[in-house]
């Protein structure tokens, strides 16, 4: 049983789950004020199941390859998700592409993170577009979900110098430090009712933020 009033998270996954890790560690360590009430992949040998299993969350897998289409098995997502009563879900790592249905449905509930400063490098590949576009900066970004594919309304964003030396593996690198930070630093605020959503606009503490959402500081950590 959760504990009385206590913000849920859902985590979707399809992966290693490292991101899920640092969610993990800012919960048991009081950064996040919530509980994971759930880990749900739809990859059955997804190593962040282990890891959610390890700190004794609750796992589901959902796989979509026994569905005949995207619709079905997003309803049937849809109704797992909901047998866990969640104020968040959060996607990590989560590799299908949402139908709106799904998406509308968990409207101002549903955020991801994505390897690059969006808007730009929406979709996969986002390190070796960065290094051909001779990007200065590249970085991450945590942003409400909508129908359009890493479209919406952007939270915040952490960025990385590019290297005149960096292959994309280096570049992921480090950008996946600065996802560590950031999705668990955005998902307390959320945790916190310190974030609003109002349209396409998103608040911190009342102050609307631009377009590219509040700017982590190199040197800032929490």
């Amino acid at each position: 049983m959760g504990t009385l009033n206590k913000h849920r998270l859902v985590v979707l996954i399809s992966g290693r789950g490292s991101n899920l890790q640092a969610i993990i560690d800012s919960v048991q360590g009081g950064s996040i004020n919530a509980e994971i009430a759930a880990v749900i992949s739809n990859v059955n040998n997804a190593g962040g199941l282990q890891r959610a299993a390890h700190s004794g969350i609750e796992t589901a897998v959902l796989e979509h390859t026994e569905f005949k289409s995207r619709e079905i098995f997003d309803q049937n997502l849809i109704e797992l998700i909901d047998k866990y009563n969640p104020g968040t879900v959060l996607l990590a790592g989560f590799m299908r592409i949402l139908t709106p249905a799904f998406v509308s449905y968990y409207a101002g509930k549903l955020l991801n993170i994505h390897p690059s400063l969006l808007p730009k490098f929406q979709g996969l590949d986002t390190h070796r577009r960065a290094l051909d576009a001779n990007d200065a900066y590249h970085g991450c970004s945590v942003h409400f979900v909508t129908s359009e594919l890493d479209g919406g309304p952007i939270i915040a964003q952490a960025s990385v110098r590019v290297e005149p030396d960096d292959t994309a593996a280096l570049l992921a690198r480090r950008v996946l430090e600065k996802e560590h930070l950031l999705y668990p630093m955005v998902i307390g605020w959320v945790t916190d009712g310190r974030i609003r959503l109002v349209g396409s606009s998103v608040s911190l503490d009342g102050r609307e933020l631009g377009p590219r959402g509040y700017q982590l500081k190199d040197d800032q950590h929490t």
